[in-house]
């Protein structure tokens, strides 16, 4: 079983104090979508590589078997890798 790997959410080039935890990056980058981040580059601790994505977040009908307190609508998040920097 594959372990965690950490990215560094990226903020004007530089690394800012926001740290996801995730298995592939898409998973972090839509840990960043969901928190509202548009333009996201992460860079991946222990290696020289920086993932790039855009991402944005929907509101959409809630599930029919989701919980009571739940509410009508949820926030859906997406992103699109548009490529790996290398640095």
């Amino acid at each position: 079983m594959a372990d965690k790997k950490y990215f560094v959410l990226q903020e004007s080039g530089k690394d800012s104090n926001i740290v996801f935890a995730s298995r592939q990056p898409r998973g972090a980058a839509l840990k960043a979508a969901s928190r509202g981040h548009t333009t996201i580059s992460l860079r991946e601790r222990g290696t020289n590589r920086v993932h790039n994505f855009k991402g944005w977040r929907e509101q959409v009908a809630a599930p029919s078997n989701g919980p009571s307190w739940l509410g009508d609508k949820v926030w859906k998040s997406n992103v699109k890798k548009l490529g790996v920097d290398r640095i």
